[in-house]
Order: structure tokens, then sequence, then C-alpha cells
């Protein structure tokens, strides 16, 4: 039987602790959302271009829609976890990203398309960055930081993982058929591991005699800790998003395509690499200090892009940029019981700002005429970001 509470006293170091359980099934959900719902984006546009004719223009379009509807949805994703518990809300959203891609299998009119990336927004609202922190809040007091930090590690797989062997897939078999089969696969995985490993309702990681009253959204948004938070890590990732968007077209006049390719995958290894690293000592250390200095390093990198054409340094800050993307830090400073609440309020904010960046850093790059201004651009706003958040409430 499924445990239902757990209390700062069970052993979060002992490998038989159901909590291990919930990173392992939170784990597959992050391969899964991040492998199909961003990664895989830049395989449909190719093959439904090649397939239809359709524009990039038009399919880009959808991806946009996509993200600008999951910032508005997942401000509600606390709310659809108390309505409906955790199980039932994980498995719609397996459901709804099995439905996005069997309808991007089966299009045949760009409308359809759109529908299918709207379907995904629903897929992430259930598997993506709210609900996964949510889900092991619920389950660790002490080792919360190292557990988040192995679960979101399931992104960047899915970016190793996922979009190549689509891609292997579909020259094997064909689109509409590979993204049947991956769709199929996806629930086999999925749906055992979150029947068994993700209980249908919520633990309580705290004894209910100390838990501080549940916040409203409108206490969240007047509270100066939640703007030191969320604040910095918009403007981190107006620049980060948009450094990722453009990190081809950065690289690829200086160092070609095949090492332009290889900068991306490089980037991706260190950001495991240093989700890894830092979830060994995250809780012992200061989160603050920790988003800080990540945000900081990441403004070393730019610069030092700026300052060499030479491949091999080149090569190297990607790898130190990528170390420390997603080692942004936000878990001790707002009560337990509030916090996909507060989560939720801050990646709508840093969903719309990011959304911001690959458009800003385009028009900045078009004015300079090179990546020169948009890349220092990319490093204020991390530099500013790194001091915000050390400011602190007295």
């Amino acid at each position: 039987m499924q445990p239902t509470s757990v209390s700062p006293t069970d052993d979060e170091s002992s490998p038989r602790y159901f909590g291990w359980r919930v990173v392992v099934a939170c784990f597959l959900m992050a391969l899964a959302c991040w492998g199909f719902g961003l990664y895989g984006h830049s395989v449909y546009l190719a093959e439904l271009t090649r397939l239809h004719g359709w524009p990039p223009s038009l399919i880009s379009g959808a991806s946009t829609a996509t993200y600008l509807l999951n910032a508005v949805l997942v401000i509600f994703t606390s709310n659809a976890l108390a309505r409906f518990g955790a199980r039932r809300f994980v498995l719609a959203g397996v459901a709804a990203l099995a439905i996005a891609i069997t309808l991007l299998a089966l299009a045949r009119e760009p409308w359809q398309v759109y529908v299918a990336y709207l379907a995904m927004s629903f897929g992430w609202l259930g598997l993506g960055l709210v609900t996964i922190p949510t889900l092991i809040s619920q389950w660790f007091v002490r080792k919360r930081g190292l557990a988040i930090s192995l679960a979101l590690n399931g992104a960047s797989f899915g970016g190793i993982v996922v979009a190549p062997l689509l891609v292997l897939l579909i020259g094997a078999t064909g689109f509409q058929t590979a993204m049947l089969i991956a769709a199929a696969v996806m629930v086999v995985i999925l749906v055992p591991a979150v029947t068994l490993w993700v209980p249908s309702h919520a633990a309580t990681p705290v004894p209910a005699q100390s838990a501080e009253p549940l916040w409203t959204r409108r206490d969240a948004l007047r509270s100066l800790p939640f703007w030191t938070v969320s604040g910095p890590f918009a403007l981190a990732l107006i620049a980060q998003v948009a450094f990722i968007v453009h990190q081809i077209a950065f690289m690829e006049p200086l160092v070609g395509r095949a090492q332009a390719a290889l900068s991306v995958s490089l980037m991706t290894v260190f950001a495991v690499t240093g989700r890894l690293t830092l979830g060994m000592v995250v809780d012992r250390l200061d989160p603050r200090w920790i988003s800080s200095g990540s945000m900081v390093s990441q403004a070393v990198a730019l610069f030092c892009m700026t300052q060499t054409t030479d491949a091999t340094l080149l090569l190297v800050c990607c790898a130190a940029y990528g170390f420390s993307v997603g080692n942004m830090i936000m878990q001790r400073e707002f009560p337990p019981a509030s916090f996909s609440l507060v989560l939720g309020l801050s990646t709508a904010i840093g969903t719309f700002a990011g959304a911001l960046g690959p458009g800003l850093i385009g028009l900045i790059r078009a004015a300079a005429g090179d990546y020169g201004a948009a890349l220092l651009v990319c490093m204020a706003l991390k530099i500013v970001g790194g001091a915000f958040v050390l400011v602190r409430q007295r």
C-alpha cells in the first residue's frame, strides 16, 4: 500500500523511501514532457514543412501559441492538483500529450497542427515545471533540492534521447508511423509509472500543527520575496531562452555547422552534469547565492564568447554556460502548502518573459549586424538578475 503522508523524521536517505519512486516517475514525466513538448518542436517543424510544404513561420506560430497558452494555464496548476488529485491530474497530462502527438501524425491541414499544439499545452500542465517540483516537495524536506534536481534531469535527457530517437524512427518508418509508435511507447511507460508511484492524494511534508497559513495569489504578488525571486528569474530566462534559440545561428559562422551542433549537445550534457553536481550539495547551501552564482557565471561565459573566435574556447564557453542552465532555485522562503501556487505564478511570469527573448535578441542582432551587442545585452540581464536575487526582506 502506498503511504499517504510523510514527516521530516522519515529517512529520506534510504533507497527504500517511497519518495524516491516519486522521483523516478517525475524523471520519466520530464523526459516525455521536454522530449516531445520542447525538443521535439524542431523535428515537427522540419518534417511538416517537408511533407506538406507549409512555411516554417506558420508552424512556429503554433509553437508560440502553445507557450503563451501554457503561461496562462500554469497559474492554475495548484487549483487543478487540489481538485483532481495528483495521479488523475498527471494521467490527464499524459493523455493530452499522447493526443497531441497523434494529432500531429494525422494532420493534413495547418489548423490541425494548431489544435495539436494547443493540446500539448495541457500535456505541459500535467507533466511540467510546476507539477514536478510540487509533487516532490510533498515527499522531501532535507533532500528536496537533490530530488528536484534528479527529476528535472529528465528534461535534459529529453533532448539527448527522445529527439534523436524520434529522428531515427522517422527515417526508418515515416513521420506518421513514427509519431504513432512514439505516442504508444510513451503511454505504455508512463501510465504504469504514474499509477504505481504518484499517489492519489498529496503527502504532507510537515506536521499539521506547524503548517503556515495558505497564501493567495494576491499575497504572493504583494510579497517582496516573491518578486526578488521571480523578477531575477524572468530576466535570466529572457537571456537564457534567447541564447538557446540563437545558439546555432551565432556559432555556425564561427565554427561551422558540425561544431555548432556539437555546442548544443555539449551545453545539454553539462546542464545534466550541473544539476547532478549541485543536487548533491544544494540542500546545505543558500539558494539565493546559488541562483546568483549561476546567473553571473553565465554572464561571464557570454562575455568570453564576444571576445574570441577560437572554436575550442567557444565550445568551452558553451559548456560553462550549460553547467548553470536550470540551476535557479526557489524552494525555501514560501509556505510549503502554497509552494505550487507560488511556483505557478513565478513560472507564468518567467514563461512570458522568456517568450520575449528570441525576438528581442533578433532585433538587436539585425540592428547591430552581428551577435556581439546581443550577447552583451544577455550578459547585462544576467548580471542584473544575479544582483537582484540577493535582495532580502529584513
